[in-house]
């Protein structure tokens, strides 16, 4: 008999399912190998994914899995390369209402572009993102200017940036109530406290915790796959292993500048259309840069990704 679950953990050829809003997971695996129209990425199930199912008679177990036969069509999804000269994507997770990007200001130190392809990313395949600046606790007083650049940044840009501490639990209501009825993925460079922030939404999640490498600033991993949890307060949360890479996929570079806001919104004011917003007289965007409307910071972080995406076509 065929049925359809949702994907809520994947660890190599073996899956946990559950059909939603229930939490009541199953093994499967996949028969044969999925390929997805027109795809060169290397999990055609990703977790979120809603497939179809089939079973024997009885409830699956290991020894006796579900078998997944296909995937529904997603409605979005995050994506991204490891390198820019990869031909092959990763799916980081599927059909998700919220994407929260998790950053420090140090203690890994955030690096803008990095931020800015994951918001492009969420721009382009119809995830709604959220900024979540972590341990604010160390930062709120120490880095006030840095602290301050960062919300000019990214609010001037339209997007909402939340701070927490996932250590006095600051902010941690707010995050709460935001993933409340909702599925959220959780994504971000190692270190920046993925697996302690969810920790404190919900203490009955069991997280590994990891500490910060003294010798590179970097995090550790410690969230080895990707895997789906149950809020005991509402809603459902993605946990992702901590990400050092994100190439963009599939986007031209003629497109990139319609996925930041800021730049989109200026750009109608252009003498010309199209505009690359690089050299052209008469440009609103590079007029926008110099009043400081659009942050220098955001401008140069499309500037990367224009000349990245010309090089590597």
């Amino acid at each position: 008999m065929r049925k359809t679950a949702t994907v809520v953990k994947h660890t190599g050829s073996h899956y946990l399912l559950a059909c939603l809003p229930e939490w009541d997971l199953f093994p499967a695996v996949l028969r044969g190998r999925i390929r997805l129209k027109g795809s060169s990425v290397t999990n055609p199930v990703a977790v979120g994914d809603r497939v179809v199912y089939e079973t024997d008679a009885g409830t699956p177990t290991v020894e006796n899995p579900a078998v997944i036969l296909s995937v529904e069509e997603r409605k979005n999804y995050v994506i991204r390369k490891s390198a820019n000269l990869s031909r092959q994507a990763h799916i980081i997770a599927a059909n998700i209402d919220k994407a929260f990007i998790v950053a420090t200001l140090d203690f890994p130190e955030v690096k803008l572009p990095f931020l800015d392809r994951i918001l492009l990313t969420c721009e382009v395949y119809n995830v709604h993102p959220v900024i979540v600046l972590n341990k604010i606790d160390l930062f709120r007083d120490a880095y006030r200017e840095q602290l301050d650049a960062f919300h000019h940044i990214y609010g001037s840009a339209g997007y909402g940036v939340l701070e927490v501490s996932a250590l006095t639990g600051e902010g941690i209501a707010l995050l709460r109530k935001e993933c409340d009825g909702a599925v959220s993925l959780f994504s971000g460079v190692s270190g920046v406290g993925k697996s302690s922030l969810i920790k404190a939404l919900d203490p009955a999640i069991d997280l590994k915790i990891g500490e910060i490498s003294q010798a590179h600033m970097q995090g550790r991993h410690t969230t080895t796959f990707y895997e789906m949890y149950r809020l005991a307060t509402g809603g459902f949360i993605i946990d992702t292993p901590g990400i050092r890479g994100f190439g963009l996929v599939d986007i031209r570079p003629e497109e990139i500048a319609l996925y930041f806001p800021e730049m989109l919104k200026a750009s109608e004011n252009c003498r010309f259309t199209p505009c690359t917003h690089t050299h052209e007289p008469g440009c609103a965007v590079k007029a926008a840069v110099e009043a400081g409307t659009i942050s220098p910071e955001r401008y140069s972080s499309y500037l990367g990704m224009l000349d990245e995406g010309r090089k590597y076509r």
